[in-house]
């Protein structure tokens, strides 16, 4: 398996965006990307399942009482800086088409379109 796949090695950066706008499939607005998340969450959640079946079995082959072991664990400062860092990189996923979205449309704000939307306001 290469550094590149292994959980403990590096990462590499390789986040590319593409341009123009995204095809919408659901006329509600945020359906789209509501629907993003829910396939994210839906792969996240089937990885976690297979490692969880994966160290089920191997526990089980050793003898090891697994539950018992899991109730009195308590992770130092490294671990849970370790998980902390996999929680944040799992929420930029799941926010990824969220984020892109909020930045387009940022991107499109200009003072012309300030002064335009305070003049529609004042007009209202």
């Amino acid at each position: 398996m290469s550094d590149s796949f292994q959980e403990d090695g590096p990462i590499p950066e390789l986040r590319r965006h593409a341009k123009g706008k995204r095809p919408g499939f659901y006329e509600t607005e945020g359906m789209d990307e509501a629907m993003s998340m829910i396939m994210v969450l839906a792969s996240e959640f089937c990885v976690l399942r297979d490692r969880v079946d994966t160290i089920e079995h191997i526990a089980r082959i050793k003898g090891v009482d697994l539950a018992k072991e899991i109730e009195s664990f308590e992770p130092d400062l490294a671990i849970l800086e370790e998980r902390e860092k996999r929680r944040q990189g799992f929420l930029e996923r799941l926010y990824y088409v969220t984020q892109k979205k909020a930045a387009e449309q940022s991107s499109n704000d200009t003072e012309e379109r300030y002064h335009e939307v305070l003049k529609d306001i004042a007009e209202t």
